[in-house]
Parts: structure tokens; C-alpha cells; sequence
């Protein structure tokens, strides 16, 4: 079976973006990493991938994330 392809740079890049802007809307909220992770519904270690961008969220993990913080989804990928 072939191995995946890696992503381009520039899609690393806008991932990595969306992390920063994730962790200042949780720190605008004054919220904690845990406190993000528990009222989404995800465990801690996988939110924290989200925010350093190293993995691609799901978009119902953005919507729960976003509700989690308590801003519109589109806040958190502009």
C-alpha cells in the first residue's frame, strides 16, 4: 500500500495558523488547554496537537473547539 503523501509547506503552514489562532482565542477566554479539551469532548493530547498544528482537525472538532471557547468558528480559521 502506498504511504500518504506529505502535505505542502504551505498547508502546514495554514494549520500551524489556525493553531495560533485557536490558542489566543483560548487565552483571550482565559481558559486552560484541559478546561478546552473537556467541554469539546476530546481528550487533552489531541487538543493539543490541534493548537500546535501538527495534525489536521476534523471540522466538527474546529465547531466543538470553537464552541468550547466560546467565538464563531470563523475565528478561528481567518
Amino acid at each position: 500500500m502506498p504511504r500518504p503523501t506529505e502535505r505542502p509547506e504551505w498547508v502546514r503552514a495554514r494549520r500551524r495558523a489556525i493553531g495560533e489562532q485557536i490558542r489566543a482565542a483560548r487565552l483571550h477566554a482565559n481558559l486552560t488547554q484541559e478546561a478546552v479539551a473537556l467541554r469539546a469532548g476530546i481528550d487533552r493530547a489531541g487538543y493539543v496537537r490541534v493548537e500546535r498544528g501538527q495534525v489536521a482537525a476534523t471540522i466538527d472538532s474546529l465547531i466543538l473547539i470553537a464552541d468550547a471557547i466560546g467565538v464563531p468558528l470563523a475565528d478561528l480559521v481567518r
